[in-house]
């Protein structure tokens, strides 16, 4: 019976945000100004830091690939979200709901990676900055930058893999505004407390695995900073950290929140989700813009270089 309920389920209904036509237009304005500024931003990251050579060092070359993931992060889920908010009817198909479920989940699991390894960059610069250039390595960045999407995408397919085997009962409404794990696991009429419990593992290790490595690199950098006997030079390498730990609390606080609370179509669940997944792409480059004066004097020179001769990024 199960099987035969499962062949007849070919879309998911996603009640969105709001049943009010008037609403509905207003957030589709809303959302699609928030995608596109966050498109203009990151783009704009990735461009000052690839065209500067100021910023070729290890902590732009991960900032760099924050805003490429964050670009991938918020196409999986904005542009369905922007569709649903026109359309009387808000499906999506079963297969295009489970390839969202798995660039959500891997994408979210990039996100934490690199905000880890972005984490031991700073630890390395403050703690050890005399082999800075040693420990991190050109050949080390480009290995924990890849480490961290092969680990991401390897959760995030043992996790679709178990997913592929659920059967679907006649309800077919998600009380979300796109497809995220938890929210699946309502609408099976097979058993899941296998996918239940390796979605538990996984958001656990990752959180555990990153937060850990966010958690010691931390501590000894507040350790190394207080050490440091001039008030200028502690204000100068808190001032390094700080727009990390501001995107690190932004991302970590909803995320982990999101996945860990049992899944009700509350609008505390949808507000955390929206943090993560719309509005932490968006501010990441506005953190880092605001505050590192070297991203603020490289976006100076390439606008100025580019209003003194258009089209020399094209050409250079």
């Amino acid at each position: 019976m199960a099987s035969a309920n499962h062949s007849r389920i070919t879309e998911f209904i996603l009640l969105g945000l709001s049943a009010d036509p008037y609403v509905q237009a207003l957030l589709f304005v809303l959302f699609l100004m928030i995608y596109l500024l966050t498109l203009l931003g990151n783009l704009l990251i990735i461009l000052v830091i690839h065209t500067d050579a100021n910023l070729h060092m290890p902590m732009y070359f991960f900032l760099g690939h924050l805003s490429f993931q964050d670009l991938f992060y918020s196409t999986v889920t904005v542009p369905k979200l922007l569709e649903n908010l026109l359309s009387q009817r808000k499906t999506i198909s079963v297969e295009g709901c489970l390839a969202q479920v798995f660039f959500v989940f891997a994408t979210t699991g990039i996100e934490a990676c690199l905000l880890s390894v972005m984490a031991y960059d700073r630890y390395a610069a403050i703690c050890h900055p005399l082999l800075y250039g040693q420990v991190m390595s050109k050949q080390l960045c480009e290995r924990l930058v890849w480490g961290s999407w092969v680990v991401a995408f390897l959760d995030a397919l043992m996790n679709i893999l178990l997913a592929l085997n659920m059967d679907f009962c006649e309800a077919q409404t998600i009380h979300h505004y796109s497809c995220e794990l938890p929210s699946l696991f309502p609408l099976s009429c097979s058993d899941v407390s296998t996918n239940s419990a390796m979605l538990l593992c996984s958001a656990l290790l990752h959180a555990i695995g990153t937060c850990l490595l966010i958690f010691f690199s931390y501590v000894r950098i507040v350790s190394t900073i207080l050490s440091i006997s001039s008030t200028t030079g502690r204000s100068k390498a808190f001032s390094t950290c700080s727009s990390h730990l501001t995107a690190v609390i932004l991302f970590y606080g909803s995320a982990l929140l999101r996945y860990l609370m049992p899944t009700s179509g509350s609008p505390l669940e949808l507000i955390l989700s929206i943090q993560y997944s719309v509005i932490t792409p968006l501010v990441n480059p506005l953190i880092y813009s605001w505050k590192n004066k070297e991203v603020k004097a490289a976006l100076r020179r390439m606008m100025i270089k580019y209003l003194r001769y258009p089209g020399s990024l094209r050409n250079g």
